[in-house]
């Protein structure tokens, strides 16, 4: 190969390349970029083919997306050399030349150099090589050899063992990518309702002889021509939209992850509008058009999946009746005619409420979906205003079985969006809130799955408490409606709880709910963030809290309707936002407000003497003398007993026996009783940097604090209790136990200089969504403390950078209630000092704080 050939073919694809893109940028046709890329690659392969000067009895064939005839800017040039014998010594070198060739022009290749023998062995072997040579095109060498393996390879394949191989393979790779297409970081490509499963359709049905485009499916009766053409629209679309990551990123990349989807989306056409907390980015609308895209082509699919698989293996089931308009026919509910849904258009309603009644169905036949997809239109004002289709709806969430996945077939047949208008707005809306990984409406049925979930025996072990509370609630059905409205206006700009209510109130009018009912599902939309909130936020030691909360509530039923709301809630934003810690404030808050709401006087006195009395009770367990705790407990106010449990006073008591004026710090660990983390408690003579200095070295182990309980006794001890966690805790908890004890006493003995606060990297979701940090310091409503409260990304050592400011300007510390939200930390400190008086220092301490939550 001379020097020169390969200078020029490199000039030819850059100069090719250029002209193509350049094409696209002014055009946007993706499948013209696609095509004019492979034909300059053909081109570029067929001079190499020729200067190679192979036997003629050798052929190139392109196999795989390059076979179809489509090259991205930035995939692989997939080749079979095809040839009628082994290789001569004289023609391996050939290849090693041409091989390398194809390197130095800068191809991406991905090549396979085999006997027409060999690839009939390999493609049994391996259904991806029987996929990658169903897209077989020849390129340029020896026409008769490839007809030979074309067809050798019609006559070996086996329609009906390539479907199976294809839905396992298409099975496990949603599985992989957590069978939903509403990631908020999808794989363009390989993603539920991607690109991969049109391609997998056309592969089934060009194996079996049946089509080999959507046009010809069309023709041949798979699907109807409007649905042909709406998956040539999607199609175009997802390529559309992977050439420009592709041209972005300057390298093959077919995620839509939050780094790239402003970028992309701009050139699009995109843009951002409103402003503040109204504002809605231009990734959103790529985001939501992208999620409506990928359901409509996971339905089709669905029925096009089941059209081909009765083609494949046809039944002869016989029809068993379920009413006058519908059958069972092979496990699936079918229609009784071709015109059920137009002649009767509340049969769109019936066939859900039908499969709620029949568990057994494994869903429906292909005809009766795509009647029931194509007539959903007809779902419209006088639809919904009909009092039978009101009453369908509303036996639907009483139903006593299948609910939630009743109300998701709706969801993905854009049923439950044309009945409820309002929910159809939140279909792929995304959230860049940091902690919810769903889009609203998936985040919505999350919850409502959650509330079911609570009714189910077989789920009681994971939340008893609920499962408990929900066994004795009256038509937990209500709770339902609630949870389908409680984020039903978000993204309309304002208080998306208030503007929920009007929805809510009227959702029941309409439907005929009794005014008690009506008044609960509107208080649970627009009160569902009240609860999570004083209890993750507010002092629950604190009588006033406690008795504001409560008149919130009012009652049990609004109390228990609440909690249930809430915990299903928190769990239905993130897999990462939920801990046993929320889980325990929550209860505590309910059990508390229930036992004021049932007339018991929560008063700070009363609370005091039933703390003792259960820590009494423990600590005799413990067989320690009667008067074991009078000496600790003297130097203790009411504010300690308040703020611990019962088990953490017994505990810490036990600890400190006949330590109470010990010159060493003592530190103890334990694991923490509510399940998840560690429990520290640190007793050591009082200093101004005690706070920083506990923090830094949590900090440098990558602990992350829970809660913090900061405590001052009378003879100048502090006592303070840190909850923590860490990933590997489970692992091996007694020897990271004892490292703390002795690393942490050490370090408090040691009183070594605060290492300066390092600025922690922010996750890439963080990075992409930045939040502004926030500061806010005010008193309390006694006048004897303040609230500090930060919000800002969470990344490492944040909260010892806090404490640092807070050593610099003599900020004593009582309480640290410390709340991660995903991605974002809200912060709430209770504090006092000197500096919070002057109005100038107070000043600059809120700049200085702001300066530390910076990254």
């Amino acid at each position: 190969m001379k020097k020169d050939l390969r200078e020029q073919l490199k000039r030819q694809l850059k100069a090719d390349r250029q002209l193509v893109i350049a094409g696209f940028q002014a055009d946007g046709m993706p499948e013209k970029l696609l095509r004019n890329l492979r034909q300059s690659v053909d081109a570029v392969l067929t001079e190499a083919w020729h200067a190679a000067a192979l036997p003629d009895d050798t052929a190139l064939v392109g196999v795989g997306g390059y076979g179809r005839g489509e090259l991205f800017p930035h995939s692989d040039v997939d080749l079979l050399i095809l040839l009628a014998r082994a290789p001569d010594e004289s023609t391996r070198g050939k290849l090693e030349e041409l091989v390398q060739l194809l390197w130095d022009l800068g191809l991406e290749i991905g090549h396979s150099i085999r006997t027409v023998d060999e690839c009939m062995t390999e493609s049994q072997a391996d259904i991806t090589v029987q996929t990658s040579l169903l897209e077989a095109r020849l390129i340029c060498g020896d026409q008769p050899l490839f007809e030979e393996l074309q067809r050798r390879y019609d006559a070996a394949m086996d329609p009906q063992a390539f479907f199976h191989a294809k839905m396992l393979e298409m099975r496990q790779r949603h599985a992989k990518y957590e069978d939903t297409a509403f990631s908020l970081e999808p794989n363009c490509k390989e993603s539920p309702g991607g690109l991969r499963d049109l391609q997998v359709i056309l592969w089934m049905v060009k194996a079996a002889g049946l089509a080999n485009s959507w046009r010809t499916l069309a023709t041949s009766g798979l699907i109807t021509q409007t649905e042909a053409k709406q998956l040539m629209e999607k199609e175009r679309a997802f390529k559309d939209i992977r050439v420009r990551l592709h041209l972005h990123a300057g390298r093959r990349e077919d995620r839509l992850v939050f780094d790239v989807q402003t970028a992309i989306a701009e050139t699009l056409g995109f843009q951002a509008t409103g402003s503040g907390a109204n504002m809605r980015r231009a990734s959103e609308y790529l985001m939501q058009r992208y999620y409506w895209a990928a359901k409509t082509v996971t339905q089709l699919n669905t029925i096009l999946l089941q059209n081909i698989e009765e083609r494949l293996f046809p039944k002869s089931g016989v029809a068993v009746p379920i009413n006058a308009r519908f059958n069972e026919l092979n496990g699936f509910i079918d229609m009784n005619d071709d015109d059920t849904f137009e002649r009767t258009p509340s049969a769109m309603l019936e066939i859900f409420l039908l499969m709620t009644q029949n568990p057994a169905l494994k869903g429906m036949t292909s005809r009766t979906m795509r009647a029931l997809w194509h007539e959903r239109f007809k779902i419209d004002a006088g639809f919904r205003q009909d009092p039978v289709n009101r009453a369908l709806f509303l036996r639907i969430l009483q139903a006593p079985v299948g609910i939630i996945h009743t109300l998701r077939r709706m969801n993905d047949l854009s049923v439950l969006g044309r009945y409820l208008p309002n929910f159809r707005k939140i279909v792929g809306q995304m959230q860049h809130d940091l902690f919810h990984v769903y889009t609203v409406d998936q985040h919505i049925l999350m919850v409502v799955r959650n509330m079911r979930r609570f009714t189910m025996t077989e789920h009681a072990h994971e939340y008893p408490f609920c499962s408990q509370l929900m066994a004795n609630f009256a038509q937990p059905w209500v709770l339902y409606v609630g949870a389908l409205f409680h984020d039903i206006a978000k993204g309309r700009g304002g208080d998306h709880s208030k503007l929920g209510t009007v929805d809510a109130a009227q959702f029941c009018h309409d439907h005929g709910m009794s005014a008690e009912d009506t008044e609960l599902v509107v208080f649970l939309v627009e009160n569902h963030l009240t609860m999570s909130q004083v209890a993750q936020k507010q002092d629950l030691s604190d009588p006033d809290v406690i008795a504001a909360f409560a008149k919130v509530v009012g009652d049990e039923r609004h109390l228990t309707a609440l909690y249930l709301l809430t915990v299903a809630d928190i769990r239905g934003t993130s897999p990462k936002v939920w801990n046993a810690w929320k889980g325990k404030l929550l209860e505590d808050l309910y059990r508390i407000t229930l036992r004021v709401l049932g007339g018991e006087h929560h008063s700070a006195d009363s609370e005091l003497k039933n703390r003792q009395h259960e820590a009494l009770a423990t600590l005799r367990l413990y067989g320690l003398p009667p008067d074991a705790h009078e000496a600790l407990w003297k130097q203790l106010d009411v504010a300690y007993f308040l703020r611990h449990d019962a088990s953490d006073i017994a505990w810490e008591t036990r600890a400190l026996y006949n330590r109470m004026d010990s010159a060493q710090p003592v530190v103890k660990c334990r694991l923490a009783p509510i399940g998840e983390g560690l429990q520290i408690a640190v007793y050591v003579r009082d200093q101004a940097d005690l706070f920083a200095r506990i923090c830094s070295y949590f900090d440098r182990k990558n602990f992350s604090i829970l809660d913090a309980k900061i405590h001052t006794t009378h003879h100048g001890y502090a006592l303070d209790t840190f909850l923590v966690t860490e990933q590997n805790f489970a692992k091996s908890y007694r020897d990271i136990i004892s490292l703390i004890e002795h690393e942490l006493c050490e370090l408090l003995t040691s009183q070594t200089a605060l290492p300066a606060p390092g600025k922690g990297r922010l996750s890439r979701l963080s990075r992409s969504f930045p939040i502004q940090p926030t500061v806010d310091l005010r008193p309390d409503e006694r006048g004897q403390y303040y609230l500090l409260s930060v919000a800002a990304n969470d990344r490492t050592g944040l909260l010892y950078s806090i404490a640092n400011v807070l050593t610099k300007y003599k900020i004593n510390l009582h309480t640290a209630k410390v709340m991660t939200l995903g991605e974002r930390v809200e912060d709430v400190f209770l504090v006092d000092g000197a500096a919070l008086s002057n109005a100038r220092l107070q000043l600059q301490l809120e700049t200085d704080l702001l300066d530390a939550l910076k990254v």
